[in-house]
C-alpha cells in the first residue's frame, strides 16, 4: 500500500492538538480522520478502518483506553495499530495502555517530528495483509532493524553481538512494560540453553555503555524494560 494511500484516525478532546497533529500528517501525504471523544472515535475505526489510530488517554464520553479495548476487540478492527498519546508519564498509565491493546505510545507535549518518526515505524511493522510484524523500530536517534540485525544511534551503526541485539530488540517490543529475568531467559536464550541472572546483567550494562546508558532502566527485585521520553 503506497503512503498516498495510508489513513490515520485521531482522537482528542482539544482541537489544537487535534489541527497540529493533522496538519503535520497531511504534510506527510497521510489521509486524516479526526474525532473529538472515544465514543466517535470507536464508531469513526469501525466505519473508516484507517491503517493507524492516534488516540488520547483522557477524552469525554469514553476513554482512550476503553476506546482501544473495544477496537481491538472487534473482528474487523482488531489487526489496526493503535499508539496513545498521553500526558500521563507514570508507568502503570504506560502499562494499562499495553493492556488496554495499544502498540505504542507518546507522551506529550507533542512533537511532530517525533510522532511523525514513531508512526512511520508502527506502520512499517504491518505486512500487505496489515498484521502487525515487528520487525523496525524507531525511537527519536535510535533505531533497530530485525531484519538486518542494525542499530543506529546517533546516525552510527553500532556493532553489537547477536545475544545484545536479541535482548535489546525483545525490550523494544512492548516499550514501557517490565519483563522479569525468567521471561528474557526463554525468550532470548531459550529453555535449553543454561543461562545465569548474572549474564544476563552483563548483556545490559554493554547495551546501556553502547546507548549512554539511556532507554534500559531496572526495576529493582523484577528485571528491565525498554523506556523512551
Amino acid at each position: 500500500m503506497g503512503l498516498e494511500k495510508q489513513s490515520i484516525l485521531i482522537a482528542d478532546d482539544e482541537a489544537d492538538i487535534l489541527e497540529i497533529i493533522s496538519h503535520n500528517l497531511q504534510k506527510e501525504g497521510y489521509q486524516i480522520y479526526t474525532a473529538n471523544n472515544g465514543e466517535d472515535a470507536v464508531h469513526m475505526a469501525f466505519k473508516k478502518r484507517p491503517d493507524l489510530i492516534i488516540l488520547d488517554v483522557m477524552m469525554p464520553k469514553m476513554d482512550g483506553m476503553e476506546a482501544c479495548r473495544q477496537i481491538k476487540g472487534n473482528q474487523k478492527t482488531k489487526d489496526i495499530p493503535v499508539l496513545f498519546l498521553t500526558a500521563r508519564s507514570e508507568e502503570f498509565a504506560e502499562i494499562s495502555g499495553f493492556e488496554a491493546g495499544a502498540d505504542d505510545y507518546i507522551s506529550k507535549p507533542i512533537r511532530p517530528r517525533v510522532l511523525t518518526s514513531r508512526i512511520k515505524a508502527v506502520l512499517r511493522r504491518r505486512d500487505s495483509s496489515g498484521i502487525m510484524e515487528h520487525d523496525i523500530f524507531a525511537f527519536e536517534d535510535l533505531s533497530i532493524d530485525q531484519n538486518q540485525f542494525l542499530v543506529e544511534f546517533k546516525g552510527n551503526k553500532l556493532k553489537m553481538p547477536r545475544k545484545e541485539f536479541e535482548l535489546l530488540a525483545f525490550l523494544v517490543s512492548k516499550p514501557g512494560r517490565v519483563f522479569t529475568r525468567r521471561e528474557i531467559l526463554e525468550n532470548v536464550w531459550g529453555n535449553d540453553v543454561l543461562v545465569v541472572d548474572r549474564t544476563i546483567d552483563v548483556h545490559i550494562r554493554k547495551i546501556r555503555e553502547k546507548l549512554d546508558d539511556r532507554f534500559i532502566e531496572t526495576v529493582k527485585g523484577v528485571g528491565y524494560k525498554f523506556h523512551y521520553s
